[in-house]
């Protein structure tokens, strides 16, 4: 999960999310710093957008508070909600 924080941190600054930005970042945290989940975790962002990711990621949480709070009546709506599950639960797989 700190390998998740860090590269989201160096996203939040600007920063590129480079193995070494990233170990620099754990190290710093006081975390051991384990070469190969950070390799994998370089590997795995090499060429996803997180900004959109993360857009999509928080659009997908704020559906289920605002679908209970829906009629029942707009069940057509539902399928839309079901994509944008999908694609957050593709980040999950990237950051898992």
């Amino acid at each position: 999960m700190e390998y998740t924080y860090a590269a989201l941190l160096l996203h939040k600054l600007g920063k590129d999310i480079t193995e070494d930005s990233l170990k620099n970042v754990v190290a710093a945290a006081g975390a051991d710093v384990d070469e190969s989940k950070i390799k994998s975790l370089v590997a795995s962002l090499k060429d996803v957008d997180i900004a959109t990711e993360l857009e999509n990621a928080s659009v997908v949480s704020a559906a289920p508070a605002a679908s209970s709070e829906a009629p029942k009546a707009e069940k057509a709506e539902k399928p839309k909600e079901e994509k944008k599950a999908a694609a957050a639960e593709g980040l999950g797989a990237l950051f898992g």
